[in-house]
């Protein structure tokens, strides 16, 4: 398997018409309730399967301004899919494959569907260009709004760029539907840090709201791996890939501590760039891993070993010790690198933001000050994932125009 080269293949005009003509045509779509992103499968499954796959595309980007990206990270099988109708008869339609399909047309085509209205005279600052900030920017602009978006990084995308492997998303897809969004007007400055090289007082005088989505961006370390030389954290380890994956030398061994998503893409990251044994250990039992289908079969098939119902207990220099969480059983595991996939953090040192404010129930996207908002996994949402982001950054934008515009 490949770094550069995407898992799965997208499909082509004549299986894209196949899957599509499978779809039941429900009246009352269960696919489309199901979607955070509120992308409407079952619309624009419609317009592909009579032929109109320009009005079909034209679905998915109006509800969905990273509708490319969705399409190939979105867990569709415990969200849209998990819906479908079809799968009382045999298997859900590959909604995901087929939003791909779409979306990758659009780009072949040239096709323009968004454009913005004019412009109302208010401005909002956007911090943080992840899928939240992304998706709040084009929102806003769609509305009218002026908008500067704020990255401290060198580029935009946030974990779109720096926490997925390319073989889940090519930067070529991503690059291609930033472009999109900056043709709508939206101003984008990287390199730059709201609290190191901003005071946020100033951007909150400057600006008629100021919509923070920075996302959980720091990796957990346990007590027991502090000051360790041989631990990193699976997003600084996925992090320092995606900047320079061609020169990432890849240790002979690594174990892999934990069960979720990111653990996941840690373990297809190094077997990918030539480690020779990768060896996952996790909390969870197998049957309730917190990675999706899709990952979890993805590393299960390219690592070497998934040891599943074990505990970290002790560590010193390359080893760690776990014992199991019901067999008295304990385990030793020696290895290069040590990477911790335990949970993530967010990052809003120096942010006009309370630790346990934005996971405040029923705030919807608001603080105490009229004029700041905030957006994307620091919100209060069911699951840190893309999709949710984009909603997420979605219902923000029109928070901030109903408020900020008077509505």
């Amino acid at each position: 398997m490949d770094y550069f080269t995407e898992t799965k293949a997208g499909l082509d005009a004549r299986a894209a018409l196949r899957e599509a003509s499978r779809c039941l045509l429900c009246l009352d779509a269960p696919c489309s309730k199901a979607c955070p992103a509120g992308t409407s499968p079952d619309k624009f499954i419609r317009s592909l399967r009579f032929l109109n796959a320009e009005g079909a595309a034209c679905t998915v980007r109006i509800n969905n301004v990273l509708g490319a990206v969705c399409a190939r990270i979105c867990p569709t099988e415990s969200l849209c899919q998990k819906g479908c109708l079809r799968s009382g008869i045999d298997t859900p339609i590959d909604i995901g494959a087929l939003q791909r399909y779409l979306t990758d047309l659009e780009a072949d085509n040239g096709w323009k569907f968004l454009s913005p209205k004019a412009e109302n005279g208010k401005k909002v600052a956007v911090v943080g260009s992840g899928p939240a900030g992304l998706s709040a920017s084009a929102n806003l602009r769609l509305l009218g709004y002026s908008v500067d978006l704020y990255e401290k990084e060198g580029k935009l995308g946030g974990v779109l760029r720096y926490g997925i492997p390319e073989y889940r998303l090519p930067i070529s897809v991503l690059d291609r539907e930033i472009k999109r969004i900056l043709d709508l007007g939206v101003k984008a400055h990287t390199g730059t840090a709201v609290g190191r090289d901003i005071d946020p007082a100033a951007l909150r005088e400057g600006y008629d709201a100021v919509l923070y989505c920075v996302g959980y961006s720091r990796g957990k370390v346990l007590d027991m791996f502090k000051g360790n030389g041989h631990v990193v954290t699976a997003l600084g380890l996925l992090k320092e890939i995606r900047k320079d994956p061609k020169a990432f030398k890849a240790p002979d061994t690594a174990l892999v501590i934990g069960g979720g998503d990111v653990a996941m893409d840690a373990i297809g990251s190094l077997k990918r760039l030539g480690a020779k044994k990768v060896v996952c250990v996790a909390f969870e039992e197998l049957f309730e891993t917190k990675a999706s289908k899709g990952e979890l079969e993805d590393a299960l098939k390219i690592g070497d070993s998934f040891i599943s119902g074990y505990m970290p207990v002790g560590a010193s220099g390359d080893t760690v010790k776990f014992k199991h969480r019901f067999l008295d059983s304990t385990l030793r595991v020696r290895a290069d690198l040590i990477v911790l996939a335990v949970g993530q953090a967010m990052d809003i040192e120096g942010l006009p933001l309370e630790q346990e404010g934005p996971n405040a129930k029923g705030t919807f996207h608001m603080t105490g000050d009229p004029k700041i908002y905030f957006a994307g996994d620091i919100s209060p949402e069911k699951g840190k994932l893309a999709v949710y982001a984009v909603k997420s950054g979605k219902e923000a934008a029109h928070i901030i125009d109903k408020r900020v515009g008077g509505k």
